[in-house]
């Protein structure tokens, strides 16, 4: 062996080997890993203004970065899904055509849920251009086409990490950490309600960057050592029923299923045929992403002042990619009817309740003072036999305090709600849909107690 190849081999030994998916190296290049399985073999693709390159192996800094092995159990059981090459692709709106193709010859949904569909397909292949997204969800009961829905959008996302209820869930976040694709969950109602738990720690923690998910690990079979995993990006998830945590449940686009009979050009199994279709999808989108990456942000003009900044959290991120007009146009009108829904829904809570207590009792009241105790009576006239407990002041005083976060002040007949708190009162109306006394609100001096 002459001396040049010894320092070569030497260079090689000296590198630590790290499996990699995805990379950004130091010249701006983006590394994706490609999947083979026809010719068991798994590499880089590595790609730079405008060209790309194949690779085996690549130096960065210290570290020799190195496929995934082809024999991976995730990859060879289909686990995750990669693309095999980039494949040209006419333009991005005949793309986003074959996407809505593909979808409606093999699952039936809505005519606008296909198309929210395609869209967050496009959506997950760049991602991480953006600090907030929404997730993909179809909720109904056994039999209704929600496993179809999630195998033949997942199969066309960016890296999907397919994950079922009977899964232990421990491994997702390593493979979320490691891989950082799309989670596709079938049927999310896990029975457990530790790994329940565990599911609601990623979605809750997962749709936005920055907030990964802390897990003790155990080191030397003693120690327990913190470890921090990355859960964010897009996922898809099927469930039978709702999250209880209504803050949870504002983060899905959500298509309820079997809501009519199968369409009957539905294909029953899903072919070889179909993997072929998906594989080369995927490999058009890859195209896609290496074009397209760190060029795609929130477009802030976007923001409807109109809805709640939570949907607007979701939506825009969405609705920055779409180009064409109808398409935007019908995800905004969505937007507004999740808001709507929201405040019908908020409106049924006890909050509401005691919120139009205060407005009635403000109504009849000659000096706008009203008490507290007052509030409570009412109050338990009204919806007493709705609660298990008895309403009693103190009860009405948390509400008002902790749950609708309004100050009191102390007088000589009791608690009063705070002068400084009129504004506050007028947007919980708003938040709640609850219509403000007319004349009231306008009638009051601004040094006056509402309550």
């Amino acid at each position: 062996m002459n001396e040049k190849l010894k320092d070569a081999v030497a260079d090689v030994k000296g590198q630590s080997a790290k499996p990699t998916v995805s990379a950004v190296l130091r010249d701006g290049s983006l590394v994706e890993l490609l999947y083979r399985p026809a010719e068991q073999r798994t590499c880089f693709c590595v790609a730079l203004g405008g060209k790309y390159r194949f690779e085996d192996s690549l130096l960065e800094k210290e570290n020799r970065l190195v496929p995934y092995s082809p024999a991976n159990n995730l990859l060879a059981h289909e686990v995750v899904l990669l693309p095999s090459e980039p494949e040209e692709y006419d333009t991005e709106e005949k793309l986003i055509a074959e996407i809505q193709e593909f979808i409606h010859r093999y699952v039936d949904v809505s005519p606008l849920f296909e198309k929210i569909a395609s869209y967050y397909v496009l959506f997950t292949w760049v991602y991480d251009d953006f600090n907030e997204l929404p997730y993909l969800r179809v909720r109904g009961d056994y039999g209704s086409g929600k496993t179809r829905f999630l195998l033949t959008v997942g199969s066309i996302c960016y890296k999907p990490i397919f994950a079922s209820g009977a899964s232990t869930v421990s491994p997702l976040f390593r493979i979320l950490d490691s891989f950082r694709g799309t989670l596709i969950i079938d049927e999310c109602d896990f029975r457990m309600s530790d790994e329940r738990a565990e599911v609601v720690k990623i979605l809750n923690n997962g749709n936005s960057k920055g907030f990964p998910v802390l897990r003790s690990e155990v080191v030397n079979k003693r120690e327990f050592d913190p470890r921090a995993y990355n859960v964010f990006g897009p996922k898809l998830v099927a469930t039978r029923g709702y999250f209880d945590d209504r803050a949870l449940e504002s983060r899905f686009l959500t298509e309820e299923m079997g809501q009519s009979p199968l369409r009957e050009n539905i294909p029953i199994n899903l072919s070889v045929v179909y993997k072929a279709e998906a594989l080369h999808i995927r490999n058009k989108l890859l195209l896609f992403r290496l074009q397209n990456l760190g060029k795609r942000k929130t477009v802030d003009s976007l923001v409807d002042k109109t809805i709640e900044p939570r949907l607007n959290q979701i939506f825009v991120p969405l609705l920055s990619i779409i180009e064409d007009n109808q398409a935007r146009s019908d995800l905004r009108e969505l937007a507004r009817r999740y808001n709507r829904e929201t405040i019908t829904d908020r409106g049924m809570d006890m909050e509401a309740q005691v919120l139009e207590t205060i407005r009635d009792l403000k109504a009849t009241s000659a000096d706008g003072k009203v008490l507290v105790k007052e509030v409570a009576d009412w109050f338990a006239d009204k919806h007493g036999d709705e609660y298990d407990k008895k309403v009693t002041a103190k009860w009405i005083g948390k509400i008002i305090g902790k749950k609708l976060g309004l100050k009191t002040e102390r007088i000589r007949d009791g608690y009063i709600l705070a002068a400084t708190e009129k504004s506050k009162l007028k947007r919980l109306y708003e938040k709640y849909g609850i219509e403000a006394e007319e004349g009231a609100k306008e009638g009051i001096d601004a040094d006056q107690p509402l309550l």
